[in-house]
């Protein structure tokens, strides 16, 4: 299948600050040199924020991984889950259509896409908050006929379950993911046939569906609110400074566009094909913003002496020298870190970038000042 950029683009694009620090954070997964192998989760996360995936997006990227637009524009194009096109800016539904679909009634799923949605693929409905599409095998033939909406699978589709999810949806409502016809996961159909001894003591909901429900998290894109580490071993200030927003289509004589908006450059010397790249000098000036809050800091101990930061589970003599050189030497100090405190610390805590979080060390540092175990 043919697939090109679509031929109505924005002016620009930009991350959302919470956005671009996420993003700056999958860029330290990599070790230096190696940026554009964070191609597709920021082509994926300006996806999630934007609905579809813009060339100015994807220039964007291009440019903050000193990538050739080129090379972003292949990837964009080779893998099926970007989308070059508006869809529903409630939700994208996805009809499996392969085999063991097909044979379970993957056309009749269709047809209800096409009696309320749109006849046509990727045509959003009248209202603009639903589109649709078939789709290749998306792993889960057991429970046939099935859809992905959003991050989610709902299974064991028929029909008529379909269009009420559809209704749901546009009512404001988020449908249950997973099996609709009562199974727990993926086992026979006509019931358990070993493990039956577990079968009282389950929850109603199997892991997945229970943990997508309880925090939301099915048919609503990222927002940004997600939170990740960075990794530990990696200096992100000394790499990656934030690219300015992408233009959008620049024409010129000797770069023709073609009229489906791609531009024909091949990469050329150095591997890049965009009009700007970072110099490391610039990069780190604009990394060096600070993150998060800087909490209250002491210039020394408390009469009673410092407390033994190392009851804190994952600080050694290391990180407590490290954070008494903060200002931090008492456990209440830690119990009264705000969420953009930590993120401070976190970020100032050289090789070992994200441990306060990972640690939980704020609760920790509360069972400590009431006497308790960590």
């Amino acid at each position: 299948m043919l697939r090109r950029l679509h031929k109505e683009q924005p002016e620009s694009f930009a991350f959302t600050p919470d956005n671009l620090a996420w993003a700056r954070t999958q860029i330290t997964k990599f070790p230096k040199g190696r940026q554009a192998s964070a191609i597709i989760p920021l082509l994926w996360r300006a996806q999630e924020q934007e609905g579809w995936l813009s060339r100015p997006a994807i220039e964007h990227i291009a440019e903050m991984l000193d990538m050739a637009y080129m090379r972003a524009l292949e990837v964009a194009t080779f893998y099926f889950m970007f989308q070059l096109q508006p869809v529903g800016s409630v939700a994208h539904i996805q009809i499996c259509g392969t085999t063991s679909c097909m044979i379970c009634g993957a056309e009749d799923l269709v047809a209800v896409c096409k009696e309320k949605i749109a006849q046509k693929p990727f045509e959003t409905s009248p209202d603009g908050k639903l589109s649709w599409e078939e789709v290749e095998c998306l792993g889960a033939c057991a429970n046939a006929p099935m859809a992905q909406i959003g991050k989610d699978y709902y299974e064991d589709l028929t029909a008529e379950r379909l269009g009420e999810i559809l209704d749901e949806i546009l009512a404001g409502k988020v449908p249950t993911p997973g099996p609709q016809n009562g199974r727990y996961a993926s086992e026979p159909a006509m019931g358990l046939t070993s493990l039956k001894d577990y079968e009282a003591d389950r929850h109603p909901e199997n892991a997945s569906v229970e943990l997508a429900t309880t925090i939301g998290d099915t048919i609503k894109r990222i927002d940004g609110s997600e939170v990740e580490l960075e990794a530990p071993w990696h200096d992100f200030s000394q790499e990656v400074g934030e690219a300015e927003p992408s233009r959008g289509v620049e024409k010129a004589p000797d770069h023709p566009i073609d009229e489906t908006g791609v531009d024909k450059r091949e990469a050329v010397a150095g591997g890049k094909a965009h009009p700007k790249s970072y110099e490391p000098a610039q990069a780190a000036e604009e990394a060096e913003e600070d993150i998060g809050e800087k909490p209250e800091q002491l210039s020394g101990p408390r009469g009673g002496g410092a407390d033994d930061l190392k009851k804190i589970k994952g600080v050694g003599p290391k990180l407590e020298k490290m954070l008494n050189s903060l200002g931090f030497y008492h456990f209440d100090q830690i119990a009264g870190w705000t969420e953009a405190e930590v993120a401070w610390v976190d970020h100032h805590l050289e090789g070992f970038k994200g441990r306060v979080s990972r640690d939980d060390w704020v609760s920790q540092a509360k069972a400590l000042t009431s006497d308790d175990e960590t």
